[in-house]
């Protein structure tokens, strides 16, 4: 016997492309652009802190994090969106965000609303965790179209009202994986107060926030607090994995009003995974740096250029406002991650991994998903490749 409840979730992106490429002989050096690992160095310091605090592996480490690092993620909130959280009472450690993710829906979708059973608001395309996260809950995923059209966010105020009722809650990726779009004051404005409407809360993934060209990105909890709205419409979730480069130290947070993070606590103390001791005490000092932050923008800063000179002229090329990653229009994803795997060694993601089928398609059928984390040489070499094979 087993659970039908994820009976519809196809395999994983990344399984889904060793299936699709391990059969074929790469066609050059590899270069490996289809997930968002991030390579520029960390600080120097995690190792010497890790090093210095390696007795703390010897305990059970506190699963609502160290008083020290959760009063760092409120420093850190108050000084990149000037939003005051309570550390006892507002914010929480994850192991990493996709923990969060998924057990918000959990924790925080109701079986029914409005008498029916409740709604999940998806971008589509999207990071996957989101659709387990509605279906783990009972709830019906809604896909919302972002796409070209709609400035690469979802067009929630474009549903029924009916739809809008049940809503539970909604996914937002602001800046978005995989497109980089950017979600402006005015599309927060329309988003809290559609949702103050029908009475939804809103997830805000914000781990793509602090690699940005020019603006820093507004957040929700900065955006909710402007508007004066619920203090429990926004639970956002933060990481290190791309603003410090440390996907290996699984740290993440979130932060949101005091009756959603207690709910969050609840579960977490059953379910789940407390961060290591050194670790939290080497995260404690990285979330309190910015000087690490704003030397890894410029890299990415100077890699966005790379981009622009080297494909600019491609016909639907959309130099990203954010993020790390290029989603660049192809005849079909597939095709094209194979074609470029055999004949250059470049390894990209079909872009329909990360959205799914609806009536009018799958809006990343026609993308590939470029990740822009390798160091410029290897960069500039990849996507010099990628252009002559795709373009020339």
């Amino acid at each position: 016997m087993f659970s039908e409840r994820f009976s519809t979730l196809p395999p994983y992106a990344f399984p889904r492309l060793r299936a699709l490429l391990d059969g074929h002989v790469p066609g050059g050096e590899v270069v490996n652009m289809s997930i968002g690992e991030p390579q520029h160095p960390f600080p120097p310091f995690v190792t010497e802190i890790v090093a210095r605090e390696s007795a703390g592996f010897g305990r059970y480490p506190p699963n609502d994090g160290t008083p020290e690092l959760r009063a760092a993620y409120a420093d850190w909130l108050a000084r990149r969106f000037g939003v005051r959280a309570d550390p006892e009472t507002q914010v929480m450690p994850l192991n990493g965000t996709r923990e969060g993710l998924f057990d918000a829906a959990l924790a925080l979708v109701p079986e029914t609303k409005a008498g029916r059973r409740a709604a999940v608001l998806i971008p589509n395309p999207f990071y996957q965790v989101y659709l387990a996260a509605a279906l783990g809950a009972g709830a019906e995923p809604v896909l919302v179209p972002a796409t070209r059209e709609t400035g690469h966010l979802p067009d929630i105020a474009s549903l029924p009202a009916e739809t809008l009722d049940r809503a539970a809650a909604a996914y937002l990726c602001s800046p978005a994986n995989p497109q980089g779009a950017v979600a402006g004051r005015d599309d927060w404005r329309a988003l809290l107060a559609l949702a103050e409407r029908h009475d939804f809360r809103i997830l805000s993934d914000e781990c793509y926030s602090e690699i940005y060209r020019d603006a820093p990105p507004p957040g929700g909890l900065e955006m909710a607090a402007e508007m004066g709205v619920d203090p429990e419409r926004v639970v956002a979730f933060h990481s290190l994995s791309k603003r410090s480069n440390l996907p290996g130290l699984r740290s993440g947070m979130l932060a949101g009003g005091p009756r959603a993070v207690a709910r969050m606590k609840q579960l977490r103390a059953y379910g789940g995974a407390p961060l290591p001791l050194p670790l939290q005490r080497a995260a404690e000092a990285v979330w309190a740096d910015e000087t690490h932050v704003e030397e890894n923008r410029a890299r990415y800063r100077a890699k966005y250029a790379v981009a622009d000179e080297i494909l600019g002229d491609i016909p639907g090329y959309e130099s990203p406002a954010a993020g790390f990653f290029l989603w660049l229009p192809v005849e079909d994803g597939e095709a094209a991650a194979v074609k470029l795997w055999r004949e250059a060694g470049l390894r990209v993601l079909p872009g329909a991994y990360l959205a799914r089928d609806t009536g009018a398609g799958n809006p990343g059928a026609g993308f590939i998903r470029v990740a822009m984390v390798a160091p410029e040489d290897d960069l500039r070499r990849g996507l010099k490749s990628l252009r002559r094979v795709l373009w020339t």
